[in-house]
């Protein structure tokens, strides 16, 4: 059964507040969970208002859809952050 991970660096540097900046981690983790049905949560710099590290994860019958899947969340994500997306990373995991 493999399992997808996906990271996603966010550069904000027009927050300048950590509710400012919570208000845009949310969102996007909402639209990204509603969208692909996958698990969506901010890993890191939690207390750091111009950057955060989110979590997405799902698990699918075959590699293959899961690398589609990815691409797709990659996609999107670029199309809801825009500049405020610095990276995005993606690991599939084979679980036996």
């Amino acid at each position: 059964m493999p399992i997808l991970y996906c990271a996603l660096e966010l550069y904000l540097p027009y927050c300048h507040s950590l509710k400012e900046k919570r208000r845009i981690v949310k969102s996007t983790a909402d639209k990204l969970r509603t969208k692909f049905k996958i698990s969506v949560g901010e890993l890191d710099y939690q207390d750091t208002w111009q950057r955060s590290l989110l979590g997405a994860a799902a698990v699918g019958s075959s590699r293959i859809i899961l690398e589609k899947m990815s691409n797709k969340i990659m996609h999107e994500s670029e199309k809801i952050l825009g500049r405020d997306l610095a990276d995005f990373y993606y690991e599939i995991i084979e679980h036996s």
